[in-house]
């Protein structure tokens, strides 16, 4: 159970620090090699890393060919390891390193594993590459179906095999495999037979020369290795002092995490160096459990589990606050990587268009209903719309527009609807709803029909839900369909009124969409020019409006209705979305990593062209506020609104809380589990 004052701890949370290191060598030197390894050793202690990966062969070097096979540098290479061994006694780190390794007059080129001065396993290389510059085979025996063994080294007895995981005691989660260099080249590496017996790091110890567009090769594998096992991938490739009598080297160390890259080191170093990355084996384990495939190839091949010996170890982890060497994006819908936010922006538009597009086709509609109120929603939801009438060249004018102003619509999202719908060429219509609304809210008895300012939900739900029966009864009269507008994080917060109100239509093209996501798609269309100049003059007014339902009148104050005072800011709320929905972390974690991205506004990434002065920074008492209402409003009262949703396109992973999508809960349940873990474990 967490402790309150051990919430800003990493460990605590969920992470294992690892390293990736490319120390300086001497080739055939085993007492210099094993120096620099120390010192690197000792850089990581104070850097609090839990996990360090050394280089392949790092004891001996690498590339010294026949010099491998001489008894007194292979002695050398074991008083260095017990040099090592000894020296870990008084460090936290667990060490991997390199080293040519003698077992039953057979040579091994292994992984040594050190953990405070005692050697925990001896992995040896399971393909040995015996190609172009590559000759291994004239050294060493392959370690390929070696399992069930032990080895004498440095003074000690330890576990021998490519049958070995590690795993820690006391820090759940703190897995790990290891392979060596080849061994991920061939197209069944061991570390996926580790990882589906449950290692959750997988690390390789590599040498790995250098030629043009190889380092391009090995992210690629990392990346690829690190998706498909669905952990963590950390490599380290030999650098400088390795021989150049044939073969150069560049020191490429990197961690990948779930297919993307945490860090990496500067490639062709001149001197020691390493990388360090905080892990989320919590995150990890968790999307196994989600990821049925995954489960499902483990039982494919024969349950790995049970032939790998598990070597437990004693970790003794630190819970203070060591910092997180990690970055956190404030939007994880909204990529900080200009790139990459123009390329998910450009699929996630057409995502909607092609969705639209194939519903007008097999309905043989050439007509659309939408309510334009001259907010974000509505406003995308109907550039998408003309979008794709263009693609299906049916004019604009079929596009069907309607504002419906009601008793607190103001001028400027009225004439914002307006002069949009003017500038994209859709027919503009407007039907005014108070005088029906002054009917209902009279004949139901309301005290607003009799003069007293009562703004309850009734007097909301009230105009919504005509807004809405207007919009299908002129679907039905002008033989259209009426589009949806609300999006993914309204949803979420259960923002939208039931039934005959925003939460229907006959299909959304935003309910996978998360408003701040929403907010970068418009600015896309007009960066881009989807549209014509005027339009886009539009589409910038709107995205400087303050996002208001615009159904209760403005104070004595002026004040509109601000949505975000109410369910709390779209930018921290669709941060808990992510991370809840997507990968099922506890509200506490979620808080820890949403205190690490939202403290400090003048830390860490913003997405490209972020206004200065939107750059907002909350405080952990902030933010367990908000995670509250998420919890509560997410949990407990809007999950009847997700259970009877419309159609309409998945767009972002983890992004769909319909039914037949991501999500499927139960419409009478509660958020008690999840607001006591908040309050027990989240300080403020």
């Amino acid at each position: 159970m967490q402790k309150k004052e051990q919430f800003f701890s990493l460990h605590r949370q969920g992470f294992v620090r690892v390293a990736a290191c490319t120390p300086r060598c001497e080739v055939g030197d085993p007492k210099s090699n094993a120096q620099e390894t120390l010192a690197l050793m000792r850089e990581g202690e104070k850097r609090n890393v839990d996990l360090m990966l050394f280089p392949e062969l790092g004891i001996s070097a690498y590339a010294i060919d026949d010099l491998l096979l001489q008894d007194a540098l292979l002695d050398g290479v074991e008083e260095g390891l017990a040099q090592l061994v000894e020296a870990s006694k008084a460090l936290r780190p667990v060490f991997i390193v390199g080293a040519p390794v003698r077992r039953n007059a057979r040579l091994y080129n292994c992984g040594v594993v050190i953990s405070r001065g005692k050697i925990l396993g001896v992995t040896p290389k399971s393909f040995l590459p015996n190609y172009r510059e590559y000759y291994e085979n004239r050294w060493f025996a392959p370690g390929f179906g070696v399992a069930g063994l032990d080895v004498k080294l440095a003074g000690e007895t330890a576990p021998f095999g490519t049958d070995l995981i590690f795993a820690a005691s006391d820090l759940p989660d703190f897995i790990f495999h290891i392979e060596i260099c080849e061994d991920f080249w061939a197209a069944d590496p061991p570390s996926t037979q580790g990882a589906l017996a449950g290692a959750l790091i997988l690390c390789n110890l590599s040498a790995s020369n250098i030629v043009v567009g190889k380092a391009d090769d090995r992210a690629l594998l990392c990346a690829s290795q690190s998706m498909r096992c669905m952990a963590a991938y950390v490599y380290s490739a030999a650098g400088p002092g390795e021989s150049t009598t044939d073969l150069a080297w560049d020191g490429q160390a990197t961690i990948h995490e779930l297919g993307v890259q945490l860090t990496c080191t500067e490639r062709f170093p001149s001197k020691s160096q390493m990388c360090v990355a905080d892990v989320d084996v919590e995150r990890m384990r968790l999307e196994r459990m989600r990821t049925l495939t995954f489960n499902s190839a483990a039982v494919a091949a024969g349950h790995p589990e049970t032939a790998f010996r598990r070597v437990e170890f004693e970790h003794a982890p630190v819970f203070e606050d060591v910092g997180l060497e990690r970055a956190i994006d404030r939007f994880p819908f909204v990529p900080d990587n200009p790139a990459k936010l123009d390329r998910d922006c450009y699929e996630a538009f057409n995502i909607q268009v092609q969705g639209l597009m194939k519903r007008m086709q097999v309905t043989n509609g050439e007509r659309i209903v939408i309510g334009v109120s001259g907010g974000l929603d509505s406003t995308h939801a109907l550039i998408v719309a003309a979008k794709a009438f263009d693609a299906l060249k049916l004019p604009r004018k079929n596009i069907l527009g309607f504002t419906m102003p009601g008793f607190a619509t103001s001028q400027g999202t009225k004439s914002n609807a307006w002069t949009l719908m003017n500038a994209l060429g859709v027919t503009g219509e407007e039907i005014d709803i108070k005088p029906a609304a002054r009917l209902m809210l009279e004949q139901i008895g309301h005290p607003f029909a009799k003069g007293k300012p009562v703004y309850d939900v009734t007097f909301e739900n009230v105009q919504a839900g005509l807004r809405t029966d207007y919009l299908f009864r002129l679907a039905n009269q002008r033989k259209a369909f009426v589009l949806g507008t609300g999006d993914l994080s309204e949803l979420a917060l259960g923002w939208c009124t039931y039934g005959v109100g925003d939460h229907m239509s006959h299909y959304n093209v935003n309910g996978s969409v998360a408003k701040t996501l929403i907010q970068y798609l418009v600015r896309w269309v007009v960066k881009t020019k989807q549209f014509e100049e005027a339009a886009a003059v539009t589409l910038l007014s709107i995205l400087d409006t303050e996002i208001s339902p615009e159904l209760v009148p403005a104070d004595d104050k002026d004040q509109i209705q601000s949505t975000q005072s109410k369910v709390g800011p779209y930018e921290l709320q669709d941060f808990h979305l992510f991370y809840i929905t997507r990968y099922g972390l506890r509200p506490s974690k979620v808080a820890f990593l949403a205190w690490h991205a939202w403290r400090d506004s003048a830390h860490g990434q913003w997405p490209p062209d972020f206004p200065d002065d939107a750059k907002h920074a909350y405080t952990i008492g902030d933010i367990k506020k908000w995670l509250g209402v998420f919890l509560y409003r997410f949990f407990e009262i809007s999950q009847y609104k997700r259970s009877a949703l419309p159609n309409g396109p998945k767009v972002v992973s983890g992004g769909n809380l319909s039914p037949r999508g991501d999500w499927r809960a139960p419409s009478d349940g509660n958020a008690r589990v999840w607001m006591d873990e908040l309050e027990r474990n989240v300080p403020t």
